[in-house]
C-alpha cells in the first residue's frame, strides 16, 4: 500500500539555516513546500493538499481564500509566542492550532533582568543627572537580593526570568492559570491572588498572553495595590495594562518605575507605533521597541522549535502549546 506523504506548507520565507532545519526535521517523510518558492499556480494546487501550515505572520502571509482552500488542513503551527495579532477567526474552530510559547524565553529573560536592574540601579535617571552636572554619589539604589519579584504569567519567559532573579537572591511569587508549577517559587497562585501578590512585590513582571480575560487586567486599582517604589516590567502586551491609568500613576508617583517593552499600538500588530501619553518624557520610564527576543539566531531557533512540534503531530503525539478557547477568542 502506497501512502502519500503529508504536504507541509511553510508560508513565510525562512533563512537558509532555518530551511535546512525544516528539511532535516520534516522533509524525509513529507512533502515540504515553501510558499515563496511556488508559482501562483503551484501555490493554488498545494493549498488543497496541505495537511500542515507553518506560519510566522499569517496576517500578511495568507488570505481568507487561502484558508478556505486548505480543505485537508489538520494542524497549524504558529512561530510566535503571542498570537493575539493572528487572524484566528479564519480557521475552523475545531482545527488544532499551536503557538510557539517559550521559543524566545532565554533572550526575553535576560532582557527582563537587564531592564529591571537598570531601573533598580537608577541608571537612566543618574545618567541624565550627570549630563546636567549633578553627581549623586550617595543616593541609594536598590538590590534584588531579598526582593520579592512577582511574575504575572508564568510561562516559558516568566519561568526563565524567575531563574535569573532567584540567582540574585530574589523571592518569586508567581501567577498562572493553574496555580501550580514545578518551579522553585515562594508562592504560586491564579489571578484570584493578584492583589496579595502585587501588594508584596518590589518588582512586577507582566509576561502573560493577551486574551479577553487579561486585557485591562492591571488598571488604576491594581497599580494602587503596588508599592510606591515598585518596578513594573511589561514584556507581554500593552493592552494588559490600562494606558491612561499607568500614565497617571507614573506622574503621581515619582518613585514608581515602569519598564515598557510592549506597547498598545505597535507596527507589527497594528501597522504603526502610537502612544496616547508622553511616556517617553517621564524620568521614571525605561522604553524599548518590543525587541527583547531580537538576538542573533533567536528566530531560527524558534523555527526549529516549531518544526519539532510539527514532528510531534506527524508522529501521532500531542503537540505542545495548543491554543485554548480563551486564546482563540471564545
Amino acid at each position: 500500500m502506497i501512502t502519500t506523504p503529508p504536504c507541509i506548507l511553510v508560508s513565510h520565507d525562512p533563512p537558509p539555516e532555518a530551511r535546512a532545519a525544516y528539511r532535516q526535521r520534516l522533509g524525509s517523510q513529507s512533502e515540504l513546500l515553501f510558499k515563496p518558492d511556488l508559482s501562483p499556480e503551484s501555490w493554488d494546487a498545494a493549498r488543497a493538499r496541505a495537511r500542515v501550515l507553518i506560519a510566522l505572520n499569517p496576517r500578511i502571509e495568507i488570505t481568507a481564500d487561502d484558508v478556505a482552500a486548505m480543505t485537508s488542513l489538520g494542524f497549524v503551527q504558529l512561530l510566535t509566542a503571542g498570537v493575539d495579532h493572528v487572524p484566528l477567526h479564519l480557521f475552523p474552530r475545531d482545527l488544532p492550532i499551536a503557538s510557539n510559547a517559550g521559543a524566545y524565553a532565554g533572550p526575553m529573560a535576560e532582557f527582563v533582568l537587564a531592564i529591571t536592574l537598570a531601573a533598580a540601579k537608577r541608571l537612566p535617571v543618574e545618567h541624565q543627572e550627570m549630563r546636567e552636572g549633578r553627581f549623586n554619589q550617595f543616593v541609594d539604589n536598590k538590590t534584588l537580593k531579598g526582593a520579592t519579584c512577582a511574575i504575572v504569567g508564568f510561562g516559558g519567559a516568566g519561568r526563565a526570568a524567575a531563574r535569573l532573579f532567584r540567582a540574585l537572591g530574589a523571592e518569586i511569587h508567581a501567577i498562572n492559570r493553574s496555580g501550580e508549577t514545578d518551579e522553585e517559587v515562594a508562592f504560586i497562585g491564579t489571578v484570584a491572588a493578584l492583589e496579595d501578590v502585587l501588594r508584596r512585590a518590589d518588582v512586577v513582571v507582566v509576561s502573560m498572553s493577551l486574551t479577553g480575560a487579561t486585557a485591562g487586567l492591571i488598571g488604576a486599582r491594581e497599580l494602587g495595590w503596588m508599592k510606591e517604589d515598585a518596578i513594573l516590567v511589561n514584556v507581554a502586551r500593552g493592552e494588559i495594562i490600562d494606558q491612561d491609568a499607568l500614565y497617571r500613576h507614573l506622574v503621581e508617583n515619582e518613585r514608581f518605575f515602569a519598564c515598557l517593552e510592549s506597547w498598545w499600538i505597535e507596527p507589527v500588530r497594528h501597522g504603526v507605533f502610537r502612544i496616547d501619553h508622553p511616556f517617553l518624557d517621564l524620568p521614571n520610564v525605561i522604553a524599548a521597541p518590543h525587541n527583547s527576543a531580537s538576538v542573533a539566531g533567536a528566530q531560527v531557533e524558534a523555527m526549529r522549535q516549531g518544526a519539532r512540534n510539527v514532528r510531534r503531530w506527524l508522529d501521532g503525539e500531542a503537540p505542545r502549546n495548543l491554543l485554548g478557547m480563551d486564546e482563540r477568542g471564545a
